[in-house]
């Protein structure tokens, strides 16, 4: 199994690209994503990877962030769910996103991605609702972003569940303590303060 593939851009056209790793040219298969952060053709691009074999074919998939790879694994593991959709969650909505979404149950905004029905967000939002907040953390940390989550209410969610707090709640005591201007040590001491009345 490939883990991560280094070469040459030599062909892109969602869903599809090329690269050519000293005369060798891999395709893969890559959500919007990873499309819109692709260098020209011509450029050196390194990419995460993923193999499936089944039995009258083989994939190959490309994420420009581990994240991806991540949710894109994660989300196949929900019953229902192949490798079409799990690119569609990747092209629809940011990792960390998708996160928030799952852990505060959001199954109205999950149905406004292609390909995801009721009760299939549904079936996510209770599947993967105890692996939400790796996600979040992960495609923070490894998003491009310098590590720093989309924003302070998100990242006070995330340190909330790491005290102990369940997903769910976390989300909820971050939501009710956030005012403009906090930053995430703000809104932690409010929902803490908040806890223990």
């Amino acid at each position: 199994m490939i883990g991560r593939l280094k070469g040459i851009l030599v062909h892109k056209q969602p869903p599809w690209l090329v690269i050519d790793v000293h005369g060798v040219g891999y395709e893969l298969e890559a959500p919007m994503s990873t499309f819109y952060d692709l260098p020209d053709i011509g450029r050196e691009v390194a990419l995460f990877t993923h193999y499936a074999q089944k039995e009258d074919s083989v994939s190959l998939y490309g994420f420009l962030r581990e994240g991806e790879r991540r949710l894109f694994r994660d989300v196949q593991k929900v019953s229902g769910i192949g490798a079409k959709i799990a690119l569609a969650v990747l092209s629809g909505v940011p990792v960390e996103e998708f996160a928030r979404l799952v852990q505060v149950g959001d199954v109205t905004a999950l149905t406004r991605i292609p390909g995801i029905g009721k009760k299939t967000a549904e079936r996510m939002v209770v599947e993967l609702r105890d692996r939400a907040a790796d996600l979040a953390g992960i495609g923070a940390t490894l998003g491009g972003n310098g590590g720093v989550p989309a924003d302070a209410q998100s990242e006070a969610t995330i340190a909330l569940q790491q005290l102990g707090y369940k997903p769910a709640e976390a989300a909820r005591m971050a939501r009710d303590a956030v005012a403009a201007g906090d930053d995430a040590a703000a809104i932690i001491r409010k929902a803490l303060k908040s806890a223990l009345r």
